[in-house]
Order: structure tokens, then sequence, then C-alpha cells
């Protein structure tokens, strides 16, 4: 029999899967699954340390079940390790972006739905600094309000927090002196922000990378330039569409491999946590983790 390992957020999603764990060890026994769970405590890291204990007792999946920090936390506890077991997700963060990019619903039942009848299918993860990302990377004063927005609040009020947040910070938005290479060109100035894409969902805007792929090999490059107040809320309300990409104070570029350096204090965001400091060596492994995804989405591409 086919094992699993359920790590849950026990407070993601106002609780929902702590409510419902009953049933969706009950869905995955009937699956197939000899299935055990883990609720993960506030201590730092310790998703990471449950997906690596999982991966040492060679379960054949590991299901990240609560937001996007949860998934991030146990990919940096699988990536590094040879025997890598498939990974599913069961959505129940605030913006739930790489869940979104992959198309898995978020209803608890339906997201159990998949991992008991879905497909597995290759996708790409990134490396920076010894530290991994499935979704977004990214560096900036805006980056910076993912990890501001006090827990509570995005639980009472879920991304709205994340909007309420960007308008307090507008006003002191400062741009940084950066050089940025990717693979054979450079950009050297002052930006209001960078990303690095994974995926088209990024906070929220499924548009922000609009031509990216999950499984391509190459990242999708996003460099907001020095902008005044005016130039930025016209580039959000671009981005609303995928319009922005073409606007003069965005660069937009495919990029296997990227080089950020900076003399100035940057904090790197990964899939919404802090994840040190710059400068960095972005890196694209191509078809590092097996994931789980709906049937109806993806069979037909294989």
């Amino acid at each position: 029999m086919k094992r699993a390992r359920l790590i849950y957020n026990p407070t993601s999603g106002r609780e929902q899967v702590k409510r419902q764990l009953p049933y969706i060890l009950e869905k995955l026994e009937k699956a197939g699954y000899e299935t055990s769970a883990h609720a993960t405590s506030a201590d730092e890291g310790d998703a990471t340390r449950a997906a690596r204990l999982a991966v040492e007792r060679e379960f054949d999946l590991v299901i990240a079940a609560g937001g996007d920090g949860t998934i991030y936390e146990i990919i940096n506890g699988i990536a590094e390790l040879p025997n890598r077991p498939k990974m599913g997700i069961i959505p129940a963060g605030t913006t739930n972006d790489f869940a979104r990019a992959l198309g898995i619903p978020r209803t608890i039942e339906r997201a159990v739905d998949v991992l008991c009848d879905g497909i597995d299918i290759p996708v790409d993860i990134g490396r920076v600094n010894g530290k991994y990302f499935v979704n977004i990377a990214g560096g900036g004063k805006l980056t910076e309000l993912t990890y501001a927005v006090p827990s509570q609040m995005k639980t009472m009020i879920g991304q709205l927090a994340y909007y309420l947040k960007g308008m307090e910070m507008l006003p002191s938005i400062r741009p940084t002196n950066v050089k940025i290479e990717y693979d054979d060109k450079v950009y050297e100035g002052d930006i209001m922000l960078f990303l690095v894409a994974n995926t088209n969902s990024v906070g929220g805007f499924e548009k922000l990378a609009p031509m990216s792929e999950f499984n391509d090999g190459y990242f999708d490059l996003i460099i907001l330039k020095k902008a005044n107040l005016a130039e930025f809320i016209r580039v959000a309300t671009l981005a609303i569409k995928g319009d922005h990409i073409r606007d003069e104070h965005v660069i937009y570029e495919k990029a296997r491999r990227i080089n950020i350096h900076t003399e100035e204090k940057m904090q790197l965001n990964l899939d919404g946590e802090y994840g040190g400091l710059l400068p960095g060596e972005f890196v694209n492994l191509r078809h590092h983790l097996q994931m789980i995804v709906p049937k109806e989405r993806f069979e037909t591409d294989r």
C-alpha cells in the first residue's frame, strides 16, 4: 500500500483543514493511501523538518495543507534529498498562488478529490542562496509587505489585508540601485522591485507573469524601474490584465539564471517568506518535483 504524509497548518484558512481532518484522512485511505498527519507548530521551520522526516521514512506522497508559506517550508525540506516523494496540495491560505497556477480547487473536498484521482506532472523550482522557492522570489520595498501583514489580520480579512498594507506603504517606498544579470543581458539602475516568477499567479494577480510556465525551465523576470506614485499606480492597474509588460517602466524577460547585486540592503522574499538578504544567484531547477494536479486540466498535455 502507498503511504501519504499530510503536513498541515492548523491555523490556516480559519482552521478549515483542522476541522476536516477526519474527512481528509478517510478519503485518502479509501484511495489506497496509508495516511498519517503532522500538525505544524509555530516554530520556524517545523514543516521543513516534518517534510525531511517524511522523505527519510520513505513516504510515497507528501501533502502540504495550508498556504504558500507551508508549501515553501515543505519544498525546502525535500528539494535537496535524492529520493523525493510526489507532492500534493490542499490550499488553505490567503492567496494560494501556487495552487491556483496548478488549477487545484480551493475547497478542501475538491482538492482532496484531485489527490485521489489526479495525475502527477513535473514542475520546476528555483534555488537562491541555498534556499528553494516554487512560485515567486522578489526584492524591493513593495515585496516586504507580504510579511509585514500580521497573521491575525490575514486570517480575518484574507487577501484584502495585503492591499490595505500596500496602500499604507506606498508613500514611503524608495527605489534601490541594483545590477541584474540575466542569461546574457544586464540591467543597471534604480528599481522599485524585481520578481523572479515560476508561475503566472503572483500575489493574487493571475497575469503578472502572463507568459510564465511552471515546467519550461525558465523564470519570468519582471523589473519595475524607478517610478513615481502616479506611474506605479498606472503600472499596477495595467497588471490586472497583463498589459504592464509593455509599459516603459517594466522589463519582462525569460531567463534560466539570474544574478542580482546591490550595495544597499535589500531583503529577499521567497514565496511570501523572508529569504535573507541579497546579493543572490537564482537558478531554475527544471522538472525537480512531481506534483499531483487535476487530470482534466493536464492530461491532454502529457
